[in-house]
């Protein structure tokens, strides 16, 4: 680092880039985040970085971004390198930058006793300022393999090995079965945490490399992935981990109860002009089951709806305000931080168990939801195990409920081939180079690993394409993310 700035924590706060005013924001679908940023603000929280011996920042991101690489370029004004520091590890940084909940930033050895580099606000301003200037561009490869890959779900996962696989030279096609491309980062994510131009100008980039996409084809009931076999030379399953999970109690089948991300993507499409939403929270008591972000995405969006009040519940305690001793330095703090959504208005609940829904006055819709405040006991790796009722039968009132308590699995049923294998998960099992036991078949991403952050998923694009492009030429030149520990250099 350059040695005029090897105080700068000492020197500057914390500052990342702020949010838009809770009363403000809460009426429109933009972005909850500040529309702009100071250069000299954000050179000030560069130089906040220690240029550690050990940067712990890295080994906490999935990966293995430059940090304190790219911190210190900004620091010296030198963005477009900064940018390619950037791009060096992640194909699209303002997916994560924008949505990422950054385990760099606990990693960072600042945060032992004091306040994290705000590398997230970085990351976001470099890419911010390379589509300002132009500097992100089409880059097709120079030479053509002759070998065609399909990839299966346009996602983080499955763009990313898209476009490292077609700078290695080989032609790809990609085939999605909704009508939009982008998957979750377009009909999941909402717009007011993360506007789909971010998503569309991606799209327009790995056009112009020469990548295809074919919208509207659903593999298996569409076209087989027998057929897609015969017609490319390698296939990558990136179809995400959609399954939801259910909260099967009496009165399950009363209207007015749905999963969380149907909701989220109804309103999506409303807001892209694709009719109006099937499920309106306008003037209702809406109650979220779930403390996750898609929980919070769904109380966000029930207050810009117009609901008459919103209740966030979760199933387990709510965290402490400080870390826990068991719980040290650099791993993941599990503590009680609001969510942009909560700071919007609305109610979270803790430690409450759903015992049934009710529907109070026959029409066959739910009225309310009766609960249980629990204690559980926890296993060592801190599943829930067993549980001590503190309180029966509290009723909580509900004209709409969104049940947001996660995934366990992909949709792979649909793909109907038997030499597709699933773990108890739901995921698809694959061998070391996340090859499945069909050859030539691979999978990434949440399809693979279990749902998680999109950052994971851009790691598991990028190595996925490294592991078929080894599997087509015997060697690869695409480098490997961090969670490959021993990445193969041939075949």
């Amino acid at each position: 680092m350059d040695e005029n700035h090897p105080d700068g924590f000492l020197r500057h706060p914390r500052e990342p880039i702020g949010k838009r005013d809770p009363g403000e924001r809460i009426g429109d679908y933009r972005e909850i985040y500040a529309p702009r940023w100071r250069e000299d603000h954000l050179r000030q929280q560069g130089e906040r970085c220690m240029d550690c011996g050990v940067p712990t920042c890295m080994g906490g991101c999935p990966i293995g971004n430059l940090i304190p690489e790219w911190n210190d370029l900004v620091v010296r004004g030198r963005w477009r390198e900064a940018l390619a520091r950037l791009h060096a590890t992640n194909n699209f940084p303002e997916f994560t930058g924008y949505t990422c909940p950054a385990p760099c930033e606990p990693a960072c050895t600042l945060a032992y006793n004091a306040d994290a580099v705000a590398i997230k606000s970085l990351e976001r301003a470099i890419v911010d300022r390379g589509w300002e200037m132009g500097w992100i561009r089409p880059e097709p490869p120079a030479r053509r393999t002759g070998k065609r890959v399909a990839i299966v779900g346009s996602g983080p996962a499955g763009l990313a090995c898209t476009q490292q696989l077609n700078r290695a030279g080989h032609w790809v096609t990609v085939f999605e079965r909704d009508e939009a491309l982008g998957g979750l980062m377009t009909l999941g994510i909402p717009d007011f945490k993360f506007a789909k131009h971010q998503v569309e100008r991606r799209l327009d980039q790995l056009r112009g490399e020469g990548i295809e996409f074919r919208t509207g084809v659903e593999i298996g009931p569409a076209m087989s992935l027998a057929q897609l076999r015969e017609s490319f030379d390698a296939v990558c399953l990136a179809i995400g981990a959609q399954q939801h999970r259910d909260v099967m109690v009496p009165g399950r089948e009363l209207g007015g109860i749905h999963f969380g991300m149907p909701y989220l993507t109804d309103e999506n499409r409303h807001q892209a002009g694709r009719g109006a939403p099937a499920i309106d929270a306008y003037g209702k008591r809406v109650v979220v089951l779930g403390g996750g972000d898609t929980g919070a995405d769904c109380v966000a969006t029930a207050h810009r709806q117009g609901a008459l009040d919103v209740a966030q519940i979760s199933v387990r305690e709510q965290p402490p305000t400080n870390r826990p001793a068991d719980n040290p330095w650099p791993w993941q703090p599990r503590i009680y931080e609001q969510t942009y959504a909560l700071e919007e208005g609305g109610q979270a609940l803790f430690a409450l168990n759903v015992t049934a829904f009710v529907d109070d006055d026959g029409d066959g819709a739910v009225d309310a939801i009766v609960t249980e405040r629990v204690k559980w006991t926890l296993d060592a790796q801190g599943r829930r195990k067993d549980k001590t009722v503190l309180e029966e039968d509290i009723r909580i009132p509900a004209d709409l409920v969104l049940i947001a308590i996660g995934f366990q699995g992909a949709q792979a049923q649909v793909l109907v081939d038997p030499g597709l294998t699933l773990a108890d998960n739901g995921t698809l099992i694959t061998d070391e180079t996340m090859m499945t036991e069909l050859d030539g078949v691979f999978a990434s991403g949440d399809a693979r690993r279990g749902a998680s952050l999109v950052v994971w998923a851009i790691g598991e694009g990028r190595d996925v394409a490294r592991h078929i492009d080894i599997y087509l030429m015997g060697t690869s030149h695409l480098p490997p993310s961090l969670q490959t520990l021993t990445p193969p250099t041939d075949g």
